[in-house]
């Protein structure tokens, strides 16, 4: 655990009682802060107060006699409305900020050089994030991986002389993080996401935004346009070689690009030279356009920390790298045909990365649908043979792919499963695909995406195939 010790002797309040909070609370205390926690869930209260924290009903509350609210990520700070615990303490003039601002303002207070790479994006963070994690400890680096990745950043080890911090973090948690100021800040790219959190694409931009205006150094992907206009308005800071404050990424444009793609390479391009970095030919965990990006974006970041890593420990950890669950994990093969779990796909744009690695796909997809539907996918479905629609999106995606591609309504994850796998094995060509990918969120019938990833990964191991024809195409 991180101990908290920048509210040492003041009176904090934490709303929002999940596993971060609690974190959160423990780092409080442990660092001589006087804590009072809440939450709008009665069992998160007593599971807090379980666990020795001091628990109240803010609602009645002075938040003038607080420091600082300290909000988890989930609770709404502005759109549509905020929290009325957040509006009561803004009110009051107490500032509202999350753990992620807590981490740094610590951070600060050390010493010794703390190296923290903070990414972020609406696609590809948590691939990158644990790619590069993953490359710093294959080149013998102390490294601490966490943030919306998984681990509550208060719960990884504490700050020491050598250990380097990779942190995700979502718009959620920069937008609670006034003083962001990564080593090294990514960003990977913006599309439309989480307005119902933000307001408007504009906002969310703007809030994305925020992590690469505060990095020492920032590395930006350029092939949408709002992160070409964040990077533009970072531009003109730029000056000198490498390490420069900013890098641009570019999968698709290398005039527009610091580093990008050759063919399978990752290159660096400065000086009018080009360099190769790693050579991404053969490796399955980054397979597709969209991994090419995560593998651009983990190079650059490590290339311009202080202390960089060369481009031999680059690609020595980016062959052994073994992907994350649920993101474009292969599953293994049944004669010719692949399986592969990308269930964290849960909108059109992260759905396309995945139908743009495969040539022949049984796409399984539905879900709780998100603004847009399908249509941003037409240029892909020349390369799905059918489609197999569960869940709550069910009608509305058929509606999108009627008389464009075959599909099956097949209501739930275990038919659609077993009808794909049925009609990709009879197939019989190389290159046929069982992909989850489903551009919906998971919440209509499993508790998260990695619930439904699991399902699905459970379902293809005990995969038994019915002898009965497919229900007809439609």
């Amino acid at each position: 655990m991180i101990r908290v010790t920048t509210f040492a002797g003041k009176s904090v309040a934490v709303f929002g009682l999940g596993a971060s909070g609690i974190a959160t609370a423990k780092a409080l205390i442990a660092g001589g802060a006087d804590v009072v926690a809440s939450d709008d869930n009665a069992a998160s209260c007593q599971a807090a107060a379980d666990a020795g924290i001091a628990t109240a009903d803010f609602k009645d509350t002075n938040w003038a006699t607080f420091d600082a609210l300290i909000l988890a990520p989930g609770i709404p700070l502005t759109h549509h409305e905020p929290h009325w615990a957040a509006h009561g303490a803004k009110l009051a003039g107490v500032e509202v900020i999350g753990d992620l601002e807590l981490f740094v303002r610590e951070r600060r207070k050390q010493d010794f050089e703390v190296p923290l790479i903070a990414i972020t994006g609406t696609n590809g963070k948590s691939t990158t994030t644990a790619l590069t994690a993953h490359i710093l400890r294959e080149a013998g680096r102390d490294v601490q991986v966490g943030g919306n990745i998984g681990t509550a950043m208060l719960l990884l080890e504490p700050f020491a002389p050598g250990r380097h911090y990779v942190v995700e973090c979502s718009s959620y948690q920069i937008d609670l993080a006034p003083s962001l100021d990564p080593t090294v800040g990514v960003l990977l790219n913006v599309t439309p996401d989480h307005l119902d959190r933000h307001g408007t694409i504009e906002n969310y931009a703007a809030v994305k935004a925020r992590l690469v205006a505060g990095a020492q150094r920032a590395v930006v992907g350029v092939d949408d346009a709002y992160s070409r206009k964040i990077a533009g308005d970072l531009d003109e800071h730029r000056a000198g070689p490498l390490p420069e404050k900013i890098m641009r990424l570019s999968t698709r444009d290398s005039a527009q690009s610091d580093i990008g793609i050759d063919g399978t390479n990752v290159v660096l391009r400065r000086d009018g030279r080009t360099q190769a970095v790693a050579d991404l030919a053969g490796i399955g965990s980054l397979r597709g356009s969209h991994n090419a990006e995560n593998a651009c974006a983990a190079a650059a970041a490590l290339l311009m920390l202080p202390e960089p890593l060369s481009a031999d420990e680059i690609a020595r950890g980016m062959r052994s790298f073994p992907g994350l669950a649920h993101r474009m994990e292969e599953l293994g093969r049944q004669d010719r045909t692949l399986f592969v779990n990308d269930s964290k796909a849960t909108n059109a744009d992260s759905a396309r990365r995945a139908l743009s690695s495969f040539g022949r796909i049984y796409w399984i997809a539905g879900g709780r649908p998100k603004a847009g539907g399908l249509a941003a996918l037409a240029p892909h479905f020349p390369r799905i043979a059918k489609a197999y629609l569960i869940g709550e999106a069910e009608a509305r995606f058929a509606k999108d792919l009627d008389g464009k591609l075959a599909y099956q309504r097949c209501t739930d994850l275990a038919t659609a499963t077993a009808a794909a796998s049925r009609d990709a094995l009879a197939d019989g060509r190389p290159g046929a695909v069982v992909l989850l990918s489903p551009a919906a969120a998971s919440f209509d019938q499993f508790a998260n995406f990695e619930a439904r990833g699991d399902a699905f990964r459970a379902l293809v191991a005990q995969l038994k195939l019915p002898v009965n024809a497919a229900e007809p195409d439609q």
